[in-house]
């Protein structure tokens, strides 16, 4: 057998042309485009072209970035004021901070500058509360597009078992959270569990998300399983990978999300979707 193909391009270009329509009805109400504020800190090529990504993603679905780069020798006060200085301007509606911040600084130090209520990356502990609580929260956006692809793909999860790999406070756990509020009974691996193989045998579900390339081989995969890869490993020769065997798994799994082109394709939008959920909040429309 050969898995169905869960194409997160295909589906990306469904979310944006949704969340066009969204952000033109918020600009006429609002009298302004919606904006998000990126924080970046160093000049990391990986982190820079991923603000520009963004940056064109605004510009496509008429929205408005703000692009905010600090040198690497930025002190902890000076970050956390930027923060602050954002938070409490009304004309940004959204933050999101380029993870993971330079050596010396402290996240936690910036999150409490953070007002959780344009928390776009949901890693407030205030939206990680609310998660876990299983109350309307901003969440994290690559364990959101995952849930996502599930549902507009067709596939069960109500009732079924499932097993997330990876503990990570942006992925692993709070993708763990989405499936069990979606009535999912949930495992959560990670790297000191015993024979991860007999785990995901059981399961329906698999969400891999360790970053560790091929670690989920095609024989701990329950024949007809979902399997969702958020790995993007890239190797020595320029390739990205997932975290999961895709040629061996691809026959082995009822449907599967390809790497490149699953679940990377689909965080982006799903940051917009935060984006638009933020400003209604916000501004009680």
């Amino acid at each position: 057998m050969s898995a169905q193909i869960l194409d997160g391009r295909a589906l990306a270009q469904e979310l944006r042309a949704e969340a066009a329509a969204q952000i033109a009805e918020l600009r006429a109400r609002i009298d302004r485009a919606p904006t998000i504020a990126v924080v970046q800190v160093g000049d990391d090529p990986a982190a820079t072209r991923y603000v520009r990504s963004i940056d064109r993603l605004c510009q496509s679905l008429g929205a408005a970035c703000w692009a905010i780069a600090l040198p690497a020798n930025t002190e902890q006060a000076d970050l956390e004021a930027t923060v602050s200085s954002l938070s409490a301007d009304d004309r940004v509606d959204g933050i999101l901070l380029q993870l993971p911040l330079p050596a010396g600084l402290s996240l936690d130090g910036v999150l409490h500058r953070l007002v959780p209520e344009k928390d776009l990356d949901g890693i407030h502990p205030i939206n990680a509360g609310l998660l876990a609580q299983g109350r309307p929260a901003l969440t994290p956006n690559t364990p959101a597009g995952g849930m996502e692809l599930l549902r507009r793909y067709g596939i069960e999860v109500r009732g079924k078992r499932a097993a997330v790999v990876g503990r990570s406070a942006i992925v692993g756990r709070p993708m763990a959270l989405l499936l069990l509020q979606a009535d999912a009974t949930v495992t959560i691996c990670h790297s000191r569990t015993p024979d991860l193989g007999a785990v995901l045998r059981e399961c329906d579900i698999i969400a891999a998300a360790a970053g560790r390339p091929g670690l989920i081989t095609a024989e701990m995969i329950k024949p007809g399983a979902t399997v969702i890869d958020f790995g993007t490993n890239v190797l020595a020769d320029g390739s990205m990978v997932g975290d999961v065997d895709y040629a061996g798994a691809v026959e082995v799994a009822g449907a599967i999300t390809p790497v490149p082109g699953g679940t990377g394709p689909v965080t982006n939008v799903m940051l917009m979707q935060n984006l638009i959920k933020a400003t209604r909040t916000r501004l009680g429309i």
